[in-house]
């Protein structure tokens, strides 16, 4: 492979996803992709998250070098990790972001790798490092941040990296340009995003750590008034309440399980009280999409159903049959984020987009 390549960089809790593109004028063909698998003991002897650093990049190096005719690379482009509210697009990682992603993080979550190792790589390649549409994209416009309660702004923290993908994709299947695109896009996997996109961009969402419908493992929005109740009742200490609502929440917390597949096969089984769940996590996903859609004005130009879950039939015809009224549902199942981070490091490359520079102002004026 000794042409110039973009390397994608995607870490998991113990596992990094790799992937190596060609770049062809804004657009990428992939040529590999892999998952670099970590000693869940390793991972697990580290002090923090941060601390992986070292070795998630000697195992990625090591990689490398193991490809036939070796790796040239013209960027490198990491999973954005839990940051501050930034604008969507593609952000040029120096000293400043890598510090901010391994010290200061918003959440700590293994994404957070995502800017350091691609820095990490590409100082070794002599390329630029970038990331690409984290999930703390925030493009809400000011009447969509008033809660209900000051001290509690709304905010947005979204799939933004697949949400972006799949309204490209759509904008290209109708022969539009994505920045005039209307769409809601209804990520389901472990965790949900159910998302409007209105001139291309995030203009509200059922935020993924908030008030989303309930997936596979998190709890999704619950009544406020019991859950302060509950958070002072001494059942539980702060940790303990954020694993069961954050990991252990949703179906997981009623079916004991968080594969989908399985819980398929309970329906199928006879199982009525895993039907019920299922069904209520779908009537939620349903209702989320229609308050979408309400900031749509009723008139998206279609529906997008993506994530993991997209690949099941039974999701697939129960959302189509509770929200086809609200315009063609258009599945793309899975999420192609290494895809996607090639592509946003593709469009800088060939000149279509000019990356951002760490730390980013949000501008107030943009709305």
């Amino acid at each position: 492979m000794g042409k110039d390549l973009i390397l994608t960089i995607n870490p998991g809790t113990t596992t990094t996803r790799i992937g190596l593109f060609a770049p062809q004028s804004g657009q990428v063909q992939p040529l590999l992709e892999e998952t670099v698998e970590h000693d869940e003991a390793v991972v697990a002897g580290f002090p923090s998250i941060a601390a992986q650093l070292e070795y998630r990049a000697a195992a990625l190096q090591d990689f490398l070098a193991a490809v036939p005719g070796g790796v040239r690379l013209a960027a490198v482009a990491g999973r954005g990790g839990m940051l501050c509210p930034v604008p969507a697009g593609v952000i040029a990682v120096n000293a400043d972001l890598v510090d901010f992603a391994l010290h200061r993080p918003v959440y700590h979550h293994a994404s957070n790798l995502g800017a350091p190792l691609a820095d990490a790589i590409a100082r070794v390649q002599g390329c630029p490092a970038f990331i690409v549409d984290p999930v703390s994209v925030d493009e809400l416009p000011p009447v969509a941040r008033v809660s209900g309660f000051p001290e509690i702004p709304r905010f947005s923290f979204v799939h933004a990296l697949n949400i972006r993908a799949c309204g490209r994709r759509l904008a290209a299947e109708l022969g539009k340009p994505f920045d005039q695109l209307n769409a809601v896009v209804a990520h389901l996997g472990a965790g949900f995003s159910i998302a409007a996109l209105k001139g291309g961009r995030i203009v509200d969402s059922s935020n993924r750590m908030e008030v989303s419908p309930f997936s596979p493992e998190r709890a999704g929005g619950l009544p406020p008034i019991p859950l302060i109740e509950l958070c002072y009742s001494g059942r539980y200490d702060k940790p303990t309440l954020m694993k069961r609502l954050y990991g252990q929440g949703g179906a997981f917390a009623y079916l004991g399980t968080k594969d989908m597949r399985r819980v398929e096969a309970m329906i199928a089984a006879g199982d009525g009280h895993a039907a019920l769940i299922h069904d209520a996590m779908l009537y939620q996903v349903g209702r989320a999409i229609g308050a979408m859609a309400a900031v749509l004005d009723f008139a998206p130009d279609g529906l997008i159903l993506t994530g993991g879950m997209a690949h099941s039939a039974r999701v697939v015809e129960a959302v189509r049959a509770r929200c086809g009224r609200l315009g063609t549902l258009h599945v793309y199942a899975g999420s192609d984020e290494s895809r996607a981070l090639a592509e946003g490091a593709a469009r800088v490359l060939a000149g279509q987009e000019t990356p951002m520079m760490w730390p980013i102002a949000q501008e107030a004026s943009a709305w």
